[in-house]
């Protein structure tokens, strides 16, 4: 267990994702890590890296059918995990597997509330994510998501992104990971997590969460239904406003007082109304 820990751990110490934190954290001491040469992310599938003159793959079962290794045994373990909602992580050489981590998500305080708030706002939720499917429908069940697609690569998620365009229009998408840039940046907007996200998605998306407090993004999108409402009635009110001194000017009705009113009045009731988006979301 030792052995199989601080070779996971020195691989992931060069990865960024929440599962490699995981790994890192449960292996050895910083200080105890093994020197690791020709790093290499594999998007969608793991890590490998050389230690000790020796090439150590680190990854899911995608990975694991590419190396070959991927044999009956080892099969029958990563199903029994699977059954148990855990996401497993093997650990291999290019001749077989030495070990299996399984690391089991746990669900952010908010994200049950986060999601009822965007599902009562007409949202419809989406799930993409490249775990296996049983560990993410569990996870989507918990959290209420309408619809899980699990197993996705990169592109799978890109693909995905374009799919729900064409059903349902405007799509936003949130993410944290490298592997999301690309939807990130096929998407109408693209939220990422300003802490714990990669840079490569914070640069890619349109919105950084800076405090990754998920509950923003409902408050986000309720704040901009709330802004082009506000928009609305101001443009129809100035338009409105216009339009009748006109009509009192082209009978002879009109006076300085209601010039003054038209113009500056308005502008004066535009702003005000505009005001009140300061107070959108505070509660006595």
């Amino acid at each position: 267990r030792d052995a199989i820990l601080l070779l996971a751990a020195s691989l992931d110490a060069n990865s960024a994702p929440p599962l490699a934190a995981a790994i890192v954290k449960a292996g050895p001491p910083a200080d105890r890590h093994l020197p690791v040469n020709q790093f290499a992310a594999l998007h969608g599938r793991g890590v490998q890296g050389d230690i000790a003159g020796q090439t150590y793959y680190l990854g899911n079962a995608r990975l694991m059918t590419e190396l070959n290794v991927l044999s009956p045994e080892l099969q029958a373990i990563l199903a029994r995990l699977e059954q148990q909602a855990y996401t497993a992580m093997v650990l291999a050489t290019p001749v077989g597997a030495l070990g299996v981590i399984a690391v089991a998500d746990v669900l952010r305080p908010t994200a049950a509330a986060a999601i009822a708030k965007l599902n009562a706002l007409g949202v419809t939720t989406v799930m993409l994510t490249g775990d296996n499917l049983l560990t993410a429908q569990r996870i989507g069940a918990e959290v209420g998501v309408s619809l899980v697609k699990a197993e996705l690569l990169p592109e799978n998620k890109l693909d995905e992104i374009k799919a729900l365009q064409q059903q349902f229009g405007v799509v936003a998408m949130l993410g944290d990971g490298v592997n999301d840039a690309p939807a990130l940046a096929q998407a109408d907007i693209g939220f990422a997590m300003g802490a714990a996200g990669s840079d490569t998605a914070i640069e890619t998306a349109d919105v950084a969460l800076m405090d990754d407090e998920l509950g923003k993004l409902p408050e986000f999108i309720s704040l901009s239904q709330r802004t082009r409402s506000i928009l609305v009635q101001n443009i129809s009110f100035a338009i409105g406003i216009k339009a009748v001194f006109f009509g009192l000017a082209l009978a002879g009705m009109a006076t300085l007082w209601m010039a003054v009113f038209a113009d500056v009045g308005a502008s004066l009731l535009v702003v005000a109304n505009g005001l009140r988006l300061l107070h959108h979301g505070k509660r006595p």
